[in-house]
């Protein structure tokens, strides 16, 4: 079964346009197979990480939790998951950051979904100051949840566990993984073969970077139309910075297949032009420092720069930039925006064109600052069009936009209630902020009517998660 996964992001929010109506959806055809299904009921999951939540006492030991998907909406949660319970390897320490991305993988072919979490800041040795941190496999199946550590990193500074994503990348029919890695100066993006066992693998550079270069986003991918997963990464340094794609050839070696100047902060593939290759969005673009020239000269708010796939080397000779400036996208473009910090790809209306969820955290609602949102848009014959904006006082969505809630912070999609459509999730961290179970994940379903359909708060007080919870949903996983 093939692995189709995004690495955690940031993401953002937008505000809802006066004259924008809801595209029409689809008929629910038979219902798609899940994302992620954690504990193999059918219905999609919602993985929750909590890099920064208290554990024992330990502040910033991290946990994750899962919010099952349902009839009608997802409605409870797993609770707690973190390095305390008795199968997940290490011990809740301050600043593990255990949490700090997620990732759904289906590594048997099962049927039931892994989870693939990052603790940034584990140490490896008894100086809780060094970072080298550590990626672990959790095993779903069943109410006794059990880890197995895939990864570790190399030196003091390598934080891996900070960005992520999954693919069968060499064609053997195994899951491998690909993750970040940083260094005392600079950094790099290396790729760790399947299965993923706890048996020692050699592990492989596919790049490094220059002074003070990490990797800010990962995204699975069939560019090139060949059928095999490739892996598109950006990165940014001191003084220089990328986006690029690896393929691997017939005879399973690594190679830079398309590499371009921009950077971006969030990464989403998809096929939205429907030409049998994906497409590569890349949110929040900016320009190499060290570069003359950028696909997108206005990104007063934010720009996203979608790159049109290939079954040549001319990947991304075409290409577009979106902001809220576009004609039909909600929102109105403005400094501090953010528009693109996050981005999720999926079918929400049943067109079988997967539309771009685009997070916009920085959108003010009215006089209310950083308030957040989110703007839909629509896949089409030549990429993407359209946009719809919503915000927390958007009809039908709970709650009130609030100064700093940050909604649209994270954006993930799936068929969380098994009607045939893809529906939303987006997170607010900063709901509530202040207080000791702060933040919240709003599911947004998709709908056939051309209404606001109703939406529901999943918070860590409605869980009855411990105090020390803070900024529930600052990484979601896919």
């Amino acid at each position: 079964m093939r692995a189709r996964t995004l690495a955690a992001t940031a993401a953002a929010a937008a505000l809802t346009a006066a004259g924008l109506t809801l595209p029409l959806a689809g008929s629910a055809a038979a219902a798609t197979t899940p994302r992620f299904d954690f504990n193999g009921d059918g219905y999609a999951d919602i993985a929750v990480g909590m890099p920064n939540a208290t554990v024992d006492g330990k502040a910033k030991a991290g946990y994750i939790s899962v919010i099952y998907g349902g009839p009608q909406s997802p409605s409870q949660s797993t609770g707690v998951i973190s390095q305390a319970e008795a199968g997940i390897p290490g011990t809740p320490e301050a600043g593990d950051r255990f949490g700090s991305s997620v990732a759904a993988v289906d590594v048997n072919g099962d049927g039931v979904f892994e989870l693939v979490v990052g603790a940034s800041g584990e140490s490896l040795t008894s100086e809780q100051l060094k970072d080298e941190g550590t990626i672990t496999v959790l095993d779903g199946s069943g109410w006794n949840v059990k880890g197995t550590t895939v990864a570790r990193g190399a030196g003091e500074f390598s934080s891996i566990g900070r960005t992520i994503a999954t693919g069968d990348y060499d064609g053997d029919g195994d899951t491998d993984l690909v993750y970040g890695e940083n260094s005392e100066e600079s950094g790099s993006l290396r790729f760790r073969p399947g299965p993923l066992t706890a048996a020692p693998v050699t592990t492989t550079t596919l790049r490094r970077y220059s002074m003070g270069g990490a990797t800010r986003d990962l995204a699975t991918g069939d560019f090139d139309g060949d059928g095999r997963d490739d892996i598109a990464a950006t990165w940014q340094g001191m003084e220089d910075s990328s986006t690029f794609i690896t393929r691997w050839d017939d005879q399973a070696k690594p190679a830079q297949w398309y590499a371009d100047a921009d950077r971006g902060s969030s990464l989403a593939a998809a096929d939205f032009d429907r030409d049998g290759t994906d497409d590569l969005a890349v949110g929040l673009v900016q320009p190499n420092p060290e570069s003359e020239t950028t696909h997108c000269e206005d990104r007063l708010g934010g720009a996203v720069l979608l790159l049109k796939g290939s079954k040549t080397a001319n990947f991304g000779t075409e290409s577009e930039c979106i902001t809220q400036s576009n004609p039909e996208v909600g929102g109105t473009a403005e400094e501090g925006d953010d528009f693109g910090a996050a981005l999720a790809a999926g079918d929400l209306n049943g067109d079988s064109r997967p539309e771009l969820v685009v997070g916009v955290p920085g959108e003010d609602v009215g006089t209310v600052k950083d308030a957040g949102g989110y703007v839909t848009m629509n896949g089409a014959e030549h990429g993407l069009y359209g946009g719809l904006a919503r915000s927390q006082s958007t009809t039908n969505m709970p709650g009130t936009a609030e100064a700093g809630d940050r909604f649209g912070a994270q954006v993930a999609v799936g068929d969380y209630n098994r009607d045939g459509l893809w529906d939303t999730a987006v997170s607010a961290p900063g709901e509530n902020a202040g207080e000791p179970r702060s933040g919240g994940v709003w599911f947004v379903p998709s709908s056939t009517e051309e209404t606001y359909p109703l939406g529901k708060s999943l918070t860590p007080f409605g869980f009855a998660l411990p105090h020390g919870s803070i900024k529930y949903g600052e990484v979601l996983g896919l």
